[in-house]
């Protein structure tokens, strides 16, 4: 019985010690497993990001030298519009020819400096007219430092628009896409490039801060509907482009408003939409082919009467023909006021200068009804509009 007793306590304390070794066996192993998945990239949740930051970065297609610079994607964004659009981007100087009060000799003379873009391939650039206004000598710089003397295709002064030429080889022309401005919004992106003080190609950027402003052209004729931007305009800008942020073209820059000529955050760029009716008749016909009412009008100063009065018309001419009348002498000798224009085709026309803005909506061979005032007496007449191109 004691042998029995002895026995079977040997074998108990032998079936302890072997589940405490099997337990510490299973446990080892199990730390050994977790170690291998920690540092093999296997513990829970690290494949699963790994394989996400991955993806992210194959469908971002971010290289990693990109990643190493710090730039987020609306950085990138920027730097590929600017690399894309720069090249269209041109530097023009101005130069007058004098000749030497003492003798035949003819020099020349530095006039300005401005900005300007590639508008197709066949070497046709836009700028504005100020920017050329009086020179003799146009050079064209691009943005690979060649440069190419320029000849003037046709001005746009009422609208601040200008088209050179240049004979450059195709490969060297990239003309800017041309967006819409129609349906711009106070607040979308905008990009500026130009030269401003001479700095070539360089890049500014900002918003729409509003739209549909008016501003003054050279000769004084209202410009409407212009872009107002907070990208920084300066003076050396003029001409160049205003994008948005697919590297379209929406404006031409072409004003700062600043008593110091330099940038003070507002800026003004001539809306795409009129530059490309505008820039397209300078290509064909040298000028605007514009609707033609066949008047001349007496300056709003002269008298205070809302509308715009007739000074003149033109001998066979639209507004001739539909019989409205200038201003003229009765059989007394004394003078009659002309035909004062009230509406064009509905809307009011409170001054002579909205009358060439209310006529831009049509074209040449338009049929407009204008109502008119004549010895206090309103009246209206349909005009055929003509085209300024014949006359």
């Amino acid at each position: 019985m004691r042998k029995f007793l002895i026995i079977f306590s040997v074998f108990l304390f032998g079936l302890y010690f072997g589940a405490e070794y099997l337990a510490s066996f299973l446990k080892s192993a199990n730390k050994a497993q977790l170690y291998q998945a920690k540092y093999s990239g296997e513990e829970i949740g690290v494949k699963e990001q790994k394989e996400s930051i991955t993806s992210f970065v194959d469908q971002k297609n971010v290289d990693e030298e990109t990643i190493s610079l710090g730039l987020n994607e609306n950085e990138l964004q920027t730097i590929r519009l600017f690399e894309s659009a720069a090249p269209s981007v041109t530097y023009i100087t101005t130069s007058s020819l004098k000749q030497s009060r003492w003798s035949t000799d003819i020099y020349e003379i530095p006039e300005g400096s401005g900005s300007g873009f590639m508008w197709d391939d066949k070497g046709h650039i836009v700028t504005n007219y100020h920017v050329i206004e009086g020179s003799d000598r146009l050079s064209v710089t691009l943005s690979d430092k060649s440069s190419y003397q320029a000849e003037v295709i046709g001005i746009a002064p009422n609208k601040d628009l200008a088209v050179l030429k240049i004979s450059a080889p195709s490969s060297v022309l990239n003309p800017i896409p041309v967006g819409q401005s129609s349906n711009l919004r106070v607040g979308q992106s905008t990009y500026a490039i130009g030269n401003p003080f001479g700095l070539d190609q360089t890049l500014t950027t900002g918003v729409i801060s509003a739209l549909g402003r008016e501003i003054k052209s050279k000769n004084g004729s209202p410009i409407d509907g212009v872009i107002q931007t907070d990208a920084a305009i300066n003076p050396g800008n003029s001409g160049g482009p205003l994008l948005n942020s697919s590297g379209q073209l929406i404006g031409v820059n072409t004003a700062i408003y600043s008593p110091s000529g330099a940038y003070a955050g507002i800026g003004f760029s001539i809306p795409s939409d009129e530059v490309y009716w505008v820039v397209n008749d300078l290509i064909k016909f040298g000028r605007v082919k514009r609707p033609f009412l066949g008047v001349g009008l007496v300056p709003d100063q002269y008298f205070e009467d809302k509308g715009a009065m007739i000074r003149n018309v033109v001998k066979g001419g639209p507004a001739e023909k539909a019989g409205l009348q200038g201003v003229r002498k009765d059989r007394y000798g004394q003078m009659l006021y002309g035909d004062l224009i009230k509406k064009i085709e509905g809307k009011g026309v409170l001054s002579s200068t909205e009358v060439t803005s209310l006529l831009e909506d049509f074209k040449p061979g338009d049929s407009v009804k204008i109502v008119f005032e004549r010895d206090g007496i309103e009246q209206e007449t349909r005009i055929i509009l003509g085209s300024s191109i014949d006359y």
